[in-house]
């Protein structure tokens, strides 16, 4: 399992503590400070099930920025928000979970910890 955190993040904090807490064995990735490329987070949102834009910060500055309010959420407009998260990786919704079996959460609830803690067992 892998946890792709930001240290400043309250809900990041609180996931962490959640999985040592139950003993899980993961692994620690400061995303804004290793950041994933446009494949990886390809791959992720694939395992998340979800789009770029529901994983988009877009109250951050560089949303506004970028104007991402106004963009398009389709499957033309898709590979632009996915390079939109690799070059502003703040903008990539946190903490997000990878779990063994090949899913993923966003783990900003105790359930959502709990569902990924969940399919390790």
């Amino acid at each position: 399992m892998e946890i792709w955190i930001n240290p400043a993040c309250s809900k990041c904090r609180a996931a962490v503590s959640l999985l040592d807490a139950e003993g899980a064995e993961y692994t620690v990735r400061r995303y804004l400070e290793e950041v994933p490329g446009e494949d990886e987070i390809r791959e992720v949102l694939a395992r998340l099930g979800l789009e770029p834009w529901d994983i988009t910060r877009t109250q951050e500055a560089a949303a506004k920025e970028l104007g991402i309010g106004r963009w398009p959420r389709d499957a033309e407009a898709r590979d632009r928000w996915i390079a939109a998260l690799a070059e502003h990786p703040k903008l990539i919704q946190r903490p997000i979970i990878t779990a063994d079996d090949g899913t993923a959460v966003v783990g900003r609830t105790e359930e959502a910890v709990r569902e990924a803690l969940s399919r390790q067992r």
